[in-house]
């Protein structure tokens, strides 16, 4: 259930940001959510879908 929240959660926000920059269209703004989008998917896949390893 966690992991159903924190997608549909990371999908608002990309189509928040998308809309941003439908009506915004410059290229600065876009290359800035294009980072801060990819690293929302890096985080969101290392936290929730990525195997977990015990290095202790």
């Amino acid at each position: 259930m966690n992991k159903l929240i924190a997608v549909f959660a990371f999908l608002v926000l990309f189509a928040f940001l998308a809309i941003l920059v439908i009506h915004v269209p410059r290229l600065d703004l876009t290359v800035v959510i294009l980072v801060a989008s990819g690293l929302g998917c890096w985080d969101l896949y290392t936290s929730c879908f990525a195997k977990k390893t015990d290095k202790s």
